[in-house]
């Protein structure tokens, strides 16, 4: 029989842990992963920005050293991220592959121009700052149009600045909650030992020797709960940066190695507050109170 009520209390023990560790695990991975996107909402935001083309029509009476002196002028301007020539033949055969047809057998002729494909830096992707470029190469005699899509360029910076805020307020709101269910999780499992904390307290046991296995073993828990968190978070990581390689999200190791640090931290900081505040609050607890 009481070899029945010890394997049953190891059961109930270990089922106490492994809800406490997933839960810390859950939730840290949940603010891990929200972490990553506030770390690269601005490598995002860029990604899009630099995806602009602004479109370099030339007359057809453009010399070729001009348009090479043109290309060459844009590719080396501190503003430039690429600039490349797309002749008016390029031109039509990727528009003949776009619509399905050749329209220039249609037309007898080829009504497209020469052009030059400029993307732009992400920090100059704003409507004031694409409109000082796009005036300055218009200047240029041999130039007949520069392009570009204006409406677009306002809605992606209004966006970007309504997003980047709101994802700041649900970071600040899913830390709260991240603490209140590590919190509860821990709080619940100190709540079933409550008769055992106050029957140490009642036989002349201090409050710190009665506290210190309960903190040792929520912090190891939570270290537990963490690693779990960072192995699943690392995991959506690369399987991130292997479909989107373009955002290079283990370029900045440090920043990534820092974020890693700080979840770890805050699973182990909260698991030992929370653990410190719950066994304190049923050592001041009278026993009469421990049954409600």
């Amino acid at each position: 029989m009481s070899q029945y009520i010890e394997r049953y209390q190891r059961r109930k023990l270990i089922s106490s842990y492994f809800s406490v560790v997933l839960s810390i695990a859950l939730v840290l991975f949940l603010l891990g992963a929200l972490g990553l996107l506030v770390l690269n909402t601005k490598k995002m935001a860029d990604h899009f920005k630099e995806q602009i083309t602004i479109s370099v029509f030339l007359k057809d009476n453009a010399k070729p050293v001009e348009i090479e002196q043109l290309q060459k002028s844009l590719a080396l301007a501190e503003h430039t991220k690429s600039a490349d020539y797309v002749s008016k033949e390029d031109a039509a055969e990727q528009y003949s592959e776009d619509i399905g047809e050749n329209f220039t057998d249609f037309l007898g002729y080829n009504p497209l121009k020469n052009s030059v494909d400029v993307n732009l830096k992400a920090d100059f992707v704003t409507p004031e700052q694409i409109e000082a470029i796009a005036d300055d190469i218009a200047s240029k005699t041999y130039v007949d149009e520069v392009s570009y899509d204006k409406p677009l360029i306002s809605l992606l910076n209004d966006n970007v600045r309504k997003i980047s805020l709101w994802i700041l307020v649900a970071s600040a709101i899913f830390t709260l909650i991240a603490v209140l269910l590590i919190n509860s999780s821990i709080r619940l499992s100190i709540y079933s030992k409550r008769f055992i904390i106050k029957t140490m307290q009642m036989v002349g046991a201090t409050k710190i020797f009665i506290r210190r296995p309960f903190i040792w073993t929520n912090i190891k828990l939570g270290m537990l709960g963490a690693t779990l968190a960072l192995i699943a978070l690392g995991v959506v990581l690369y399987y991130v940066n292997s479909n989107f390689p373009e955002l290079n999200l283990f370029q900045d190791l440090v920043v990534l190695l820092a974020l890693f640090v700080g979840v770890f931290a805050l699973g182990v900081v909260i698991s030992w507050a929370s653990t410190h505040i719950a066994t304190q609050r049923f050592l001041n607890l009278r026993t009469d109170d421990l049954y409600y």
